[in-house]
């Protein structure tokens, strides 16, 4: 070291000898708020489509439901996440170290208030998220109302089969009593209309839909009726799932799942397998037709003429768990 100290390190100077100002927070700042007005310029959603947070437009009228909770949590999490911010941001500003005074600051320690604040907030944060998520789940599940249309969607390794059970011309039998239907509970099949022969439509995961050209075989649904699911599984866990009916069950083997939707909008809209089935699980996708009831009864009377009577068999036996869970349920 020199005796005068000149190898000591110094801050850097400007032209005229006085320290160059640094400035890397306001810098940083400047940075990340660009980068926020790039994200949220460059995203592919309109103005109209920015109030369902990235949902769908709903096509079915239990849709709304889901879409009104979805709104509801993100709500609920933009109101915490902004006391959070506002509480760091005020502890960063007023609460910073000063840079005349080198102390430790006092220290705070058993505040029972505050303890208690953070332990009975986030309760009640989960509690009303619970109670909101319960009630409408109870109304998505609810089938009091007896069905305009059944269909029994059957999942398999890697595609999907769909038997309408319908009384249609040219098909005779019942599915009430239809061998193919036995993995399918009493409580639906009582509901079955009289006499349904049925008919179906099974497809590979290299079928296409001829109108789209989206891959996978065509689920035909009328406008305004409302349809049942009953699904059932030949071999592992399926999802079954109609991205904009923003609603999907399980489809488990031994196990039978059902809910009921009222398409209110025509179109060809997209579905798929939302639960990892395998090593094709991404085949595993299909297409949903929604027509008028005229030209859904006249699909079901094309598929008769094809030969497409009967059922495919709907999937495996129950297993006794499940028989004694229907069986108490009666």
């Amino acid at each position: 070291m020199s005796p005068n100290g000149s190898d000591l390190p110094r801050s850097p100077e400007g032209a005229g000898g006085t320290p160059t100002p640094r400035r890397p927070m306001r810098r940083k700042l400047l940075q990340a708020l660009t980068a926020g007005l790039v994200l949220a310029t460059a995203t592919g959603c309109t103005w109209e489509d920015f109030p369902r947070l990235g949902m769908p437009t709903p096509t079915t009228e239990e849709a709304p439901i889901v879409l009104s909770l979805w709104q509801g949590s993100w709500a609920a999490a933009l109101a915490v996440g902004v006391l959070v911010w506002g509480l760091i941001l005020w502890s960063a500003i007023f609460h910073r170290r000063s840079r005349t005074k080198v102390e430790i600051p006092p220290q705070t320690r058993y505040n029972v208030p505050i303890e208690a604040l953070y332990t009975v907030v986030p309760i009640i944060i989960v509690s009303v998220l619970f109670y909101f998520t319960a009630r409408d789940e109870t109304k998505l599940l609810d089938m009091s109302k007896k069905p305009d249309v059944t269909v029994n969607v059957v999942g398999f390794q890697w595609s999907w089969c769909f038997n309408y059970v319908e009384d249609v011309e040219g098909s005779t039998g019942n599915a009430r009593t239809a061998p193919a239907l036995d993995a399918i509970p009493k409580r639906y099949k009582d509901e079955f209309p009289a006499d349904a022969g049925g008919v179906y439509a099974c497809g590979t995961p290299g079928e296409r839909n001829p109108q789209t050209g989206n891959p996978g075989p065509t689920l035909w649904l009328p406008e305004g009726k409302t349809v049942r699911f009953v699904l059932t599984s030949r071999d592992v866990i399926h999802s079954f799932w109609v991205v904009p009916f923003l609603m999907k069950q399980d489809v488990i083997p031994g196990h039978t799942n059902a809910f009921q939707v009222t398409p209110n909008r025509q179109g060809t809209f997209l579905g798929k397998c939302a639960e990892l089935c395998g090593v094709d699980h991404s085949r595993m996708l299909f297409n949903v037709k929604v027509v008028s009831p005229e030209r859904y009864e006249q699909h079901l009377k094309d598929l008769a003429k094809k030969g497409q009577t009967g059922y495919v068999p709907a999937g495996i036996e129950q297993t006794p768990h499940e028989k004694n869970r229907e069986t108490n349920q009666l």
